[in-house]
């Protein structure tokens, strides 16, 4: 079966990547797809489904919504378009909306609180559809934006992972569309003659955020350097632990055995030159041996390398029974 165009295919491999790379999909599995109504989600949904007919695995898809009871969420146009293209379809009706107004200040950002609450929607449907995985739509650029504003604003080096196992060991949450652009997300949505709804909260797409802020400094960077996202993303799986400051990784086995076997191989090339410089220096199999010069010969050696003193030049240590 052909991808309906181009942008399909390119957006299916990437998410079949996803899918092999980090194990999110397997045999058997029901995927609930969350499912907002916004381009991202839409997208996942999408290409789950002509994934799904052309896997050579078996497995299920249902999407979820979750209304926060914001006025004027049309959330009739998912259950129209699901209906539609015979997807299964299950709406969770909440006051989300006004259990954040009730706790949070009127200058504090919701978002945070209510991916949280939503995220415990999610969990309690999936144990009654039966589902194994949770996807949700979250983009290549949800990732970088994320490590950014960790680093900028909560001072740790941290985004979000591919596959993430609930605290409790219940449930698994996958992003396939890892690799997937916002852009590319946005026009396969659109490209699909998907209905793009918003959650109607007061708080989405307010610039002043500091997502947004991270989002117009990256696309200015992008204006300079076109390749630094596929750069950001691309150091989420090549972190070297050992170049940070974090003194947990100094406890992990792997490190203290390559901080021994380091500080081994500093204290022989000491020892070597130390050789070398008195002259006494064994000459290795194959590699003829070293000498110090005629120089240092008949001078006996006498100058050390500097820092370093040799037993000539060392003061004779005077025994206590000779103190006065």
């Amino acid at each position: 079966m052909p991808y309906s165009s181009e942008l399909e295919a390119r957006i299916a491999k990437k998410v079949t990547r996803a899918i092999s790379e980090h194990n999110l999909i397997e045999d058997g599995d029901r995927v609930m797809v969350g499912l907002s109504g916004g381009k991202d989600s839409w997208a996942l949904m999408q290409v789950l489904d002509v994934l799904r007919r052309r896997a050579p695995i078996a497995f299920s898809i249902v999407a979820v919504n979750i209304d926060s009871g914001y006025e004027g969420y049309q959330h009739h146009k998912l259950t129209e378009t699901c209906a539609e293209r015979g997807w299964e379809l299950h709406v969770e009706h909440t006051q989300i909306g006004e259990a954040i107004e009730d706790i949070l200040d009127e200058s504090a950002t919701p978002c945070s609180l209510c991916a949280r609450l939503r995220r415990g929607a999610l969990y309690r449907l999936a144990t009654q559809v039966g589902a194994t995985k949770i996807a949700l739509g979250h983009h290549a650029d949800d990732f970088i934006e994320t490590l950014l504003l960790n680093v900028f604003f909560q001072g740790t080096i941290k985004a979000m992972p591919a596959r993430l196992v609930s605290d409790t060991g219940e449930h698994v949450v996958i992003r396939p569309l890892v690799y997937v652009t916002e852009a590319e997300a946005m026009k396969y949505a659109k490209a699909s003659s998907l209905p793009i709804i918003g959650c109607c909260c007061p708080a989405c797409g307010d610039l002043s955020l500091q997502r947004q802020r991270v989002k117009r400094l990256i696309a200015q960077l992008e204006v300079e350097h076109p390749d630094i996202k596929n750069s950001m993303l691309r150091a989420l799986g090549n972190v070297a632990p050992r170049h940070l400051l974090d003194r947990r990784f100094d406890q992990m086995p792997e490190n203290r055995r390559r901080q021994t076997e380091t500080a081994g191989t500093v204290v022989k090339d000491i020892k070597s030159e130390l050789r070398f410089a008195r002259g006494t220096e064994r000459p290795r199999e194959g590699v003829p041996a070293r000498t110090a010069g005629p120089e240092a010969s008949e001078a006996g050696l006498n100058e050390a390398p500097d820092g370093l003193e040799t037993s000539a030049k060392r003061p004779r240590r005077v025994p206590l029974t000779e103190v006065r």
